[in-house]
Parts: C-alpha cells; structure tokens; sequence
C-alpha cells in the first residue's frame, strides 16, 4: 500500500487506519446499492459473431467497469494480495466470504487484499470481475470496510 502517515496518529493506530482508508473507499461505496442488487446475478455476457470468424470475448454491465475503474482509482490494490491469501488460508469464495465476516478494523490490509485480487485479476482474466459480483465477496468486501471506517470513524471522535 501507498498509504502515508501525517505523523499526527500513531502509525497503525485505529486513528490511522480510519484516515488511510475512509477516503478511499468512499470512492467504492457509490457501487454498493448496484454489487448488491447483482448478486447472483450474470453481469457479463460472451459476444460471438459468427461473421466475425473471431473468438468470443466478454461484454460487461457498465456499473462493472465502473466500479472497476474506480477501484483502480485507489490505494487499495496490492498485487502482493496472495500473501493474505495464504497467511489466512483463503481458497475459495467461501472462505473469503467467512473472513469478511469476521474481520476487525486491523484487518483492512486484509480486506483491501481481497478486494485486490478481485481486480487485479480480472485485469488478465475477464471473468473473474464478474465472478466477484455474483457471488457477492465484491459487495461484502466493501460494505465491511466502510462499516469499519464509519464504526471506528465515529469511536475516535467521541
């Protein structure tokens, strides 16, 4: 992550986090209503044309493409993501989807890579961006880390 420390929190304080991260997932949290809404649902579909003699590509929902575009848009992607993957043994949606659950406020580098792997990948690998939504880690990754910032957000300012 390129997240800096204005020195005036301790580095890795609940403070600290909450500042890193709320702005930038505030600029995920407009997609929620539409993660939400697609789960379980088909947002990309293979386009073929036979004239074409070409091979099939996918066509994506535009709220896909700008979710994730926004998400590119942040300090949120590592591409160091599969260590938080083996460091807390997630090997499927499953899995990822318990984590979330459960994942506490220090656990943001945790979620952010989660939600790395997700747009990263389907960077090289079209369907993985829509596997995301369907099977709904998209939406719940962000909706934990902006309940997180928010819960948190409001502790620190009491």
């Amino acid at each position: 992550m390129s997240f800096g420390n204005d020195n005036n929190v301790n580095e890795n304080s609940v403070e600290d986090i909450v500042s890193r991260y709320r702005p930038e997932i505030s600029k995920l949290v407009p997609y929620l209503n539409w993660l939400k809404d697609n789960a379980k649902t088909e947002v990309a579909q293979s386009y073929n044309s036979s004239d074409l003699k070409s091979m099939p590509f996918p066509v994506y929902d535009s709220n896909l493409l700008a979710f994730v575009k926004a998400a590119q848009s942040t300090n949120l992607l590592d591409r160091n993501y599969v260590y938080v993957y083996t460091r807390n043994h997630l090997n499927s949606a499953k899995d990822e989807i318990l984590f979330i659950q459960d994942a506490q406020i220090t656990d943001m580098d945790d979620l952010a890579g989660i939600l790395s792997k997700y747009i990263l990948t389907g960077m090289t690998k079209g369907s993985v961006w829509a596997e995301g939504v369907y099977n709904g880690v998209l939406y719940l990754v962000v909706k934990k880390m902006d309940e997180l910032c928010k819960f948190w957000g409001q502790e620190s300012n009491r």
